[in-house]
């Protein structure tokens, strides 16, 4: 069985890649690749390219969407790493609604040669005990196919089963931390729950061996915010406290769907500590997050898969924008004012950001099409 003791994850972006599909739900194959040449960005963008997140909408899908939607991610970086001699993982994720599923979907990974799989073990209806399925289920597979891939926890209440925790335990990742092959964990949830996993996963792992890699990347423009002045420094003081002196080792952001290199670029100036290239990248991702707002019935509505989607169309890197069945989506006059509010916000960034840095598929399909609907 191979070791996994020489591999260290990339640290920095993870993009959960969209899953572009047409009305009758089928992958369209064309359109999928250029999403993720989109993340890729000629070197610039995506440190890893994850399939079936939930930005993927990974449990609208069946097995074989999400197998497709992999195999394109993992050829397609494959490609890229070969002509640009680079190295950007493609990372799966293998969760379904059941053990089997999830279990033919990791055999898929092993035999597609992902470079890790990504599991949400509370999202897995069949599977009350995250240990015991990840310990034993995978551990038992690996050792019938004779070969191991990083393993990955992904932890979202958002996506967890109704009835289950809506967090994974402390203890559970200490002890699935032990085994070799889980690699880290993807979280979205509080500083004080990150704090948690990574002083649990810290008795077994070195910090590159367990990665922390934080599911709300704008969290990162706070974490790595500068000593200024004695509000600066309490604030980094708390950081640091609730944290335990852990800063994440990479995020895992959803909006670098439409703005891969302003990311990059984002966690480049946080992790050196330049603060006026953090606010500037700052006003530009919160702005591309702000025009996901709308209102229903007099609430908050944030169809964001909906709106990443109807912004690669607007930059030319899709035509189709439509969402599976339950996620939330634009409907006609919402579409168009997206339109309006993204090619408004995707002016003032390239404004803003410093040259090279702005994420752009066919510019001049995008200022076409700026100039028709504009």
């Amino acid at each position: 069985m191979n070791s996994l003791a020489e591999y260290v994850p990339p640290a920095g972006l993870s993009v959960p890649v969209v899953t572009i599909i047409d009305s009758a739900g089928h992958v369209l194959v064309r359109q999928q690749r250029e999403a993720v040449r989109f993340l890729l960005q000629k070197g610039s963008g995506a440190d890893i390219v994850f399939a079936c997140g939930t930005t993927g909408e990974w449990n609208r899908l069946d097995n074989p969407r999400r197998q497709t939607v992999s195999e394109i991610a993992i050829d397609e970086c494959r490609r890229f790493n070969a002509a640009f001699h680079k190295r950007v993982e493609a990372w799966v994720g293998i969760t379904a609604e059941t053990r089997k599923a999830t279990l033919e979907n990791l055999d898929f990974a092993l035999e597609a040669a992902a470079d890790a799989a990504v599991i949400a073990p509370l999202s897995i209806a069949d599977a009350d005990d995250p240990v015991e399925f990840v310990g034993r289920d995978i551990g038992a597979r690996f050792e019938q196919r004779g070969r191991q891939i990083p393993v990955f926890l992904y932890d979202n209440a958002d996506i967890a089963v109704s009835g289950k925790a809506p967090h994974l335990h402390t203890r559970d990742v200490k002890l699935m931390s032990r085994l070799e092959y889980v690699r880290g964990v993807k979280v979205s949830a509080s500083r004080t729950v990150v704090a948690n996993y990574r002083r649990a996963a810290s008795h077994f792992k070195r910090r590159h061996e367990f990665a922390i890699c934080i599911g709300n990347a704008y969290l990162i423009f706070d974490l790595f915010a500068p000593a200024v002045g004695l509000g600066g420094r309490l604030r980094r003081w708390h950081n640091r406290y609730l944290t335990r002196n852990a800063l994440p080792y990479g995020i895992v952001s959803g909006p670098a769907n439409i703005a891969p290199r302003e990311w990059k670029r984002a966690w480049q100036v946080c992790r050196a500590g330049e603060p006026a290239l953090m606010e500037r990248y700052r006003r530009v991702l919160e702005e591309f997050r702000d025009i996901c707002r709308f209102e229903r019935a007099g609430r908050a509505y944030v169809p964001a898969i909906a709106c990443f989607k109807a912004a690669l169309a607007e930059l030319g890197v899709c035509d189709s924008t439509t969402v599976a069945p339950g996620t939330p989506s634009l409907d006609a006059a919402q579409r168009r004012e997206f339109g309006r509010r993204f090619r408004e916000a995707h002016r003032r960034a390239a404004a803003i950001v410093e040259p090279d840095w702005l994420s752009v598929a066919t510019r001049a399909a995008f200022e076409e099409r700026a100039l028709v609907h504009g």
